[in-house]
């Protein structure tokens, strides 16, 4: 895995090296410490078994205030929040960031799989590694190998695609709720790292309600609710039901983040208002725009009155040429560059899709070439700006509102 060093040290792998020293401040573990200390992981696991519900919601928020309570956070996307992303987007605002969703089994079994899709660095934190699955001992087999890595491991309760449905995770484990209650408790019972959900909501509200509250009884610590249901795919069509997540909110007393409808830093600051939500999810907006968070928007959803925006000096070829070069710092599989290429510069090739074509005629990738398309992209004069609003991007304090 990747680690801020130099170019070629970068990339070696995390789960071969040194895990970060300040554990006691992350609640994490280290797979490597001597005998003695793994006597007190399993004291402490003991101890976790043994503790109440009150005890296990004051851990929880315990937990959240050492990571600095964060607000904006990179949501899952498979193949699409990989580490260079997570940086870029950590490096314009946000606070936390999940991983891609991960195959659980395929990660037990495949060596590859972990070194391709698994990277991380000591600057990516506060981090949630997610997994999908669908057996209890197979998902904890995962979670004990990137346990001294992350601050949370988070069980993917919400995709929808028909992959999930193939294989029997994601949002269609809401079939099954005893089986959902049990990956979360095994992972409790025996992780010292806490354990959060990501889920999609149900087409009735009390069952909503009914099934959060499980997970919190379960022993989860921190849960993400995507205000769509299985069914309601189209994000473009189907806005996210913020009333429900308020509703999940007011039901649970563990910290509960928002996902849905997050495009600029005014709807991240009316989410949180409407929801009471501790935090947000950005994904699809992050993808064509990773300095959301920073408060830059694409011309999208700049206001129609102009002068209630200006230029931001920023456009998206100037993120994507800042991704590649962090890319060549922590290298990741080329389909994943070739994904952020399209939709980072996507506006960009409904100009010119000449371009757009050249780049998809590429069988084989190099840095090279993708710098050179930024550059012929400038020459034919393409580029759009991101823009800020005149009053500056707004600022999330610790209470959920902007100033």
């Amino acid at each position: 895995m990747a680690s801020l060093l130099t170019a070629p040290e970068a990339q070696a792998r995390t789960l071969h090296s040194d895990p970060p020293q300040d554990l006691d401040d992350v609640l994490c573990s280290d797979q490597h410490q001597q005998q003695e200390e793994q006597q007190q992981n399993f004291a402490d696991t003991a101890l976790s078994r043994c503790l109440s519900g009150e005890s296990r919601i004051e851990r929880a928020w315990a937990h959240w205030s050492k990571l600095g309570r964060p607000k904006l956070i990179v949501a899952p996307m498979v193949d699409n929040s990989e580490l260079p992303f997570r940086m870029l987007c950590r490096k314009y605002g946000a606070d936390a960031a999940y991983t891609p969703m991960l195959h659980s089994r395929i990660f037990t079994e495949s060596e590859k799989y972990r070194d391709q899709e698994f990277t991380t660095c000591k600057e990516d934190r506060p981090l949630f590694v997610q997994f999908c699955a669908n057996d209890p001992e197979v998902l904890l087999e995962a979670a004990k190998r990137v346990e001294p890595y992350c601050d949370y491991v988070d069980i993917n309760l919400g995709c929808p695609q028909r992959i999930a449905r193939r294989g029997n995770y994601g949002a269609f484990l809401m079939d099954n709720l005893p089986l959902i209650k049990s990956l979360v408790e095994n992972l409790v019972q025996n992780l010292r790292v806490p354990v959060s959900c990501k889920v999609r909501i149900f087409p009735d509200l009390q069952d909503t309600i009914k099934y959060a509250r499980m997970l919190e009884d379960a022993g989860c610590s921190l849960l993400a609710v995507h205000g769509r249901t299985r069914d309601e795919k189209d994000q473009k069509k189907v806005r996210a039901n913020w009333d429900a997540i308020k509703a999940v909110k007011s039901s649970l007393r563990i910290p509960v983040l928002a996902n849905g409808n997050i495009r600029h830093m005014d709807d991240v600051h009316d989410c949180l208002e409407a929801t009471g939500a501790d935090g947000v999810l950005s994904a699809e907006s992050l993808l064509e725009n990773p300095a959301l968070f920073a408060g830059f928007r694409t011309a999208e959803w700049v206001p129609g009155n102009e002068e209630s925006k200006k230029d931001g000096k920023l456009d998206q070829a100037d993120l994507l040429v800042e991704y590649l070069k962090l890319c060549e710092q922590y290298p990741v599989p080329w389909r994943m560059i070739r994904a952020h290429v399209h939709k980072m510069l996507g506006q960009w090739f409904r100009i010119h899709p000449h371009i757009r074509e050249d780049l998809n005629a590429q069988s084989i990738l190099t840095f090279e070439f993708l710098y050179s398309i930024v550059d012929r992209l400038r020459e034919l004069g393409a580029g759009i700006p991101l823009h800020l609003k005149e009053t500056n991007a707004a600022t999330i304090c610790a209470n959920g509102l902007a100033t």
